[in-house]
């Protein structure tokens, strides 16, 4: 049997890979990949070292099609780059200036009986004219320009929680053939939980904020907590709960409380002029519209406490902030926030849930959110009598890569892969169908 050849841009560290060569198997077919594409100098090491490949070429972009030996499946996790010409649909000529005119220029040269791309979730209404359509202008010109080439294309939003993976991580998913439609639909489902795949006695954390956390809460209560201050809900802890900045009174803890609700409200926002946004400054005499601290010695001095807090570090002290509306070289509307330096000062709630150590201890019995490179290391699991990071190889198999693959880089490093990384089982069941008669 002839072997099926196929090419793997932006490559990676080769989950797309391991998903097609595994359905291949799995298939009783021969398979062979003739070209890899990958710019990141950490990602080729890691692909080199698994695949033992000598050669990994660089930007596909300085690549002609020629130089590229004929094949017959292309695999892309391609980033999603506002396309420049992202304006009217009218003003669309092609999609050049874009990383996937490089996927659309190397069909269309090399005309490959199909392809299997990745991308992000937000595909789907990037650049969308109206709320009520289903799709965005980008995805429908990256459907229209493949259909135009001659392939019959397909796209599904896939969730590889509900495929026998521990993380939810939904994904797009683009297949063509030109032969027929393939379905994504209708897939076997299966569960499996993050304690599935946990390994057990490892290194815990002992830090100052482990041990606040662990002075305040038992093991069982932190199982599945977020712990941020500019949300609130019985999932969440906040900074003031563990005292991670200096101690408060209850005063100060009820006011932090009815700020973080109040923030949020658009009543504010019309009131300062400025457009709603997600939690605004308040000044003291707003803020005295629905907190006035008594207890038994008497009115409590309301600007104190709110200095005593910003003095904490538990509070900012700063502008409001209002949308601002420009435009890029392309006609692309760039929105920004900035501040209102006319409008009276306020308080507002510090720190997001990059500020912390950890910003999430994940559920044993639950599926993991989606893992994000900007903030996976924060992420952290119960282990014995403490509390520790994800192992890499627990990061490996969230992503369902096999136990033997080696991700020998630094440990930021390896998350920063992984957060950017294809789910090997869910490629691999698409390449089933993609490549069934």
């Amino acid at each position: 049997m002839n072997k099926i050849k196929f090419i793997d841009l932006f490559a990676g560290i080769g989950g797309t890979r391991i998903g097609f060569e595994n359905a291949c198997k799995k298939m009783g077919l021969s398979s062979e990949c003739v070209f890899t594409s990958e710019i990141k100098p950490y990602a080729v090491k890691v692909y080199k070292n698994n695949f033992n490949e000598s050669e990994i070429s660089g930007d596909i972009t300085k690549i002609q099609s020629n130089e590229i030996p004929d094949f017959d499946y292309l695999l892309a996790g391609f980033p999603c780059q506002p396309f420049s010409f992202a304006g009217s649909r009218k003003g669309f000529v092609d999609t050049r200036g874009t990383l996937f005119f490089e996927i659309e220029r190397i069909i269309k040269e090399k005309s490959p009986k199909g392809f299997l791309l990745e991308n992000v979730e937000g595909l789907i209404s990037h650049d969308k004219k109206n709320k009520s359509d289903s799709i965005g202008n980008t995805l429908s010109v990256i459907i229209e320009s493949l259909e135009k080439i001659g392939y019959k294309v397909t796209w599904q939003l896939i969730n590889s929680g509900e495929y026998g993976i521990a993380q939810n991580r939904k994904r797009v998913y683009i297949v063509g053939r030109k032969d027929k439609k393939i379905s994504l639909k209708n897939f076997s489902t299966g569960k499996k939980t993050l304690g599935e795949i946990l390994e057990k006695n490892k290194p815990i954390i002992n830090s100052e904020f482990t041990s606040k956390l662990l002075s305040t809460f038992s093991l069982d209560e932190l199982k599945g907590k977020s712990i941020k201050d500019k949300r609130g809900g019985s999932n969440n802890i906040h900074s003031w709960d563990i005292g991670l900045k200096g101690d408060i009174t209850l005063e100060q803890r009820e006011l932090l409380m009815m700020l973080l609700k109040e923030r949020r409200k658009k009543y504010w926002a019309i009131k300062k002029g400025i457009t709603w946004m997600d939690g605004m400054p308040l000044t003291v005499e707003e803020i005295s519209t629905f907190y006035n601290p008594i207890n038994i010695f008497g009115s409590i001095d309301l600007e104190f406490i709110l200095n005593d807090l910003v003095k904490k570090r538990y509070l900012k002290y700063e502008h409001p902030k209002d949308i601002s509306i420009s435009t890029d070289k392309y006609g692309n509307k760039i929105t920004s926030r900035k501040y209102r330096k006319d409008l009276e000062k306020g308080y507002n709630i510090v720190t997001g849930k990059l500020s912390f150590e950890i910003n999430k201890i994940l559920h044993p019995d639950e599926v993991t959110p989606t893992l994000v490179a900007t903030d996976v290391t924060r992420l952290a699991v119960i282990d014995n009598k403490g509390i520790r990071r994800l192992t890499i190889k627990e990061g490996l198999r969230l992503f369902g890569f096999p136990d033997k693959f080696k991700l020998d880089v630094s440990y930021e490093k390896a998350f920063d892969l992984l957060g950017n990384t294809v789910v090997v089982p869910i490629i691999e069941m698409i390449t089933e169908r993609l490549l069934s008669n």
